[in-house]
């Protein structure tokens, strides 16, 4: 009784919002559009993305606008989610807000590593993190090479994190990336158990245990087919966890000498069992690890509706679906087939 009393409300926030995602349908549809102008249109005049593209003219519609106004909506989203919710659901949407600080972060580094400099518009993001978070994302976005953005992160729960790793001769973006993940999952766990109650914990654990196992299965993946690792080189990327995915399956798979070995592993776990794809057909490991975390994510939220689960599905949700909107509108910019753009974005 008492779930059903301090989520009845934020619940019926949550099916309404729930209620604007973008169908397969409606995908179908933008997939048939000609232009970037056009697929922008028609967002335009959809519920979630009202008043997001107001202000871009077709000039403007370039990747980087377009995915500004797409993570906006995304945020204005949460801050809703927010409003609505207790001290306790408060605890968690911080703990997931970090996600987004990271992201960020991570897109800073992107556009950084190759080029030595950042060139990247924080402003539009400016007023929401203000609320929720301590960055100061012009003074972020006004760094003129990498170790003054590392510095300007002082004072922050990244800075010491990320300074450290600055000071090696060989830092890919890779470390980078690696190293803000575990930082991320770490606090999680640590969080979790202090803020929330068993049950809560359960259900994300669930969901970012999942998460954590496909991590490393990707990360196995891209090791032995683009970088041919050593097994022991690949064993010091990985996150040390174990939730489905066992030890041995692991080994299996980082000591396996072809790719047909990894894949026909693959197919033992969990994960491999989950998926509708044949693993046999040696499917893209992005789609199979999205097709199974939007199983686990809705499962979660299904069977738990007056939950932490209905908060933790739908922003996993929303984010899905701005991805795959990016894929859409870029699949058209490059004036790609509509059956192809719609095997990107939606389960055949």
């Amino acid at each position: 009784m008492g779930n059903l009393l301090s989520y009845s409300g934020l619940t019926t926030k949550v099916r309404a919002m729930d209620s604007h995602l973008i169908t397969d349908g409606q995908f179908r549809d933008m997939a048939a559009l000609e232009t970037v102008s056009d697929a922008v249109e028609y967002l335009r005049h959809l519920k979630a993305y009202e008043g997001m593209f107001s202000d871009l003219d077709d000039e403007k519609l370039h990747r980087g606008a377009i995915e500004q106004r797409l993570i906006l909506s995304l945020y204005q989203d949460f801050a809703k989610l927010y409003r609505f919710s207790n001290l306790t659901q408060r605890k968690f949407l911080d703990l997931y807000f970090m996600h987004f600080e990271i992201d960020i972060l991570k897109k800073c580094f992107r556009n950084s590593m190759g080029q030595n400099r950042l060139d990247i518009d924080l402003s539009v993001f400016r007023d929401f993190f203000s609320r929720h978070s301590s960055l100061d994302l012009i003074k972020l976005s006004s760094s003129s090479n990498l170790r003054e953005f590392i510095a300007n992160l002082e004072g922050s729960i990244y800075y010491d994190l990320l300074a450290h790793l600055e000071e090696g001769s060989e830092t890919t973006l890779f470390d980078y990336e690696v190293h803000l993940d575990l930082l991320y999952f770490k606090t999680i766990w640590k969080v979790m158990s202090k803020y929330l109650n068993r049950k809560s914990q359960e259900l994300l654990i669930q969901c970012f245990g999942s998460k954590l196992d496909l991590l490393n299965i990707q990360w196995i993946y891209r090791s032995l087919k683009y970088y041919h690792l050593k097994s022991a080189d690949i064993y010091a990327l990985l996150i040390p966890f174990h939730y489905h995915l066992k030890k041995d399956q692991t080994a299996k798979m980082v000591e396996a000498g072809t790719m047909d070995e990894f894949f026909s592993v693959l197919k033992t776990t969990y994960y491999g069992q989950k998926a509708d794809m044949d693993i046999r057909e040696k499917p893209d490991l992005e789609q199979l690890t999205s097709e199974v975390l939007d199983k686990i994510y809705r499962s979660t939220s299904r069977q738990n509706p007056y939950s932490i689960a209905t908060l933790n599905s739908y922003l996993y949700l929303k984010e899905e679906e701005i991805q795959k909107i990016i894929t859409l509108i870029e699949s058209i910019r490059y004036q790609l087939k509509p059956d192809e753009i719609i095997s990107y974005v939606v389960k055949q």
